[in-house]
């Protein structure tokens, strides 16, 4: 699966995207794939992985990909990572490390630098990079307690 999964990425450089993918195998079968498909669509978060998530988890009806494992031919962005996490399969496979692919491939936007990113989490929200304000509202909570009441 590691070679269809590496064969996904190049293809999609030759159609104009970015050198990502994503493969999602459950009981020996491809439930899913994707490449990046961010630059196809102007769309952000269009990452394989969010993608091949998404493709997966609506044909097997389930908002989880547990009893699946994930191959991508990178370490996961932080983006792809909380995702992977939250779609919880029973293992991810990468092949490269940031560190390995980081002389080829460089993103460029804003906010987000791929060396210093993941220290972004640990700061306090005041801290970020990215200008957040906290502005409180009691009506806000009123969803949750509402979604607690039902769950």
């Amino acid at each position: 699966m590691i070679k269809h999964t590496i064969d996904l990425a190049p293809r999609n450089v030759e159609d104009g995207g970015r050198p990502f993918a994503c493969v999602i195998m459950r009981g020996g079968e491809i439930v899913a794939e994707s490449p990046n498909l961010v630059v196809q669509t102007n769309d952000p978060t269009a990452h394989a992985e969010v993608v091949a998530i998404r493709e997966a988890c609506t044909k097997l009806g389930t908002p989880d990909l547990e009893g699946c494992e994930i191959y991508v031919p990178a370490h996961p962005c932080p983006m792809c990572l909380g995702a992977l996490y939250y779609c919880s399969p029973d293992r991810v496979i990468f092949i490269t490390t940031r560190d390995e692919y980081a002389q080829y491939y460089k993103d460029d936007k804003k906010y987000f630098e791929l060396e210093t990113f993941y220290e972004e989490f640990s700061k306090s929200w005041q801290e970020r990079r990215l200008p957040m304000d906290h502005q409180p509202d009691e009506e806000g909570l009123k969803v949750y307690e509402r979604w607690r009441q039902l769950n």
